[in-house]
Parts: C-alpha cells; structure tokens; sequence
C-alpha cells in the first residue's frame, strides 16, 4: 500500500502544483492558453483524487471480504 499512497500521492501533487502555477500566470497575463492548461491539469488532478480515493475504499472492502472468508 505504501507505493501505492506515493504513487498517486506524486500524480495528485504533479498535476495540481502545475493548475495552480499556470493560473497564477493566467492571472498575471491574462494569456488564454495558461487558462486552459490551468483547466485541464486541474480536471486530471481530481480525476486522480477520485480514482486514488474510489482504489482505496474498495480494496478495504476487499481485504475485509477475503478476511471474512479465508480469514
């Protein structure tokens, strides 16, 4: 489980560092192309969250379901 809180843990982080710094430039020159990759690095990083998060949930339920039966 370690490798997979670090992996996602570096998606998660490498696509939000790069939305927000690409706002701020969005914000301080007013470029459209710095908004849209704001946009689209910010989609994929929820879309990581919600993966990362939805992994997690259901492997518990997994684990407690295998330890139920070959436990």
């Amino acid at each position: 489980m370690t490798v997979f809180y670090w992996l996602m843990g570096l998606l998660i982080v490498g696509t939000f560092v790069p939305s927000v710094l690409y706002l701020l430039l969005y914000a301080f020159t007013s470029e459209p192309a710095c908004l849209s990759r704001a946009r689209v690095l910010w989609n994929i990083s929820r879309v990581f969250t919600m993966l990362s998060i939805n992994l997690l949930i259901w492997g518990h339920v997994l684990a407690g379901l295998w330890g139920l039966w070959f436990g």
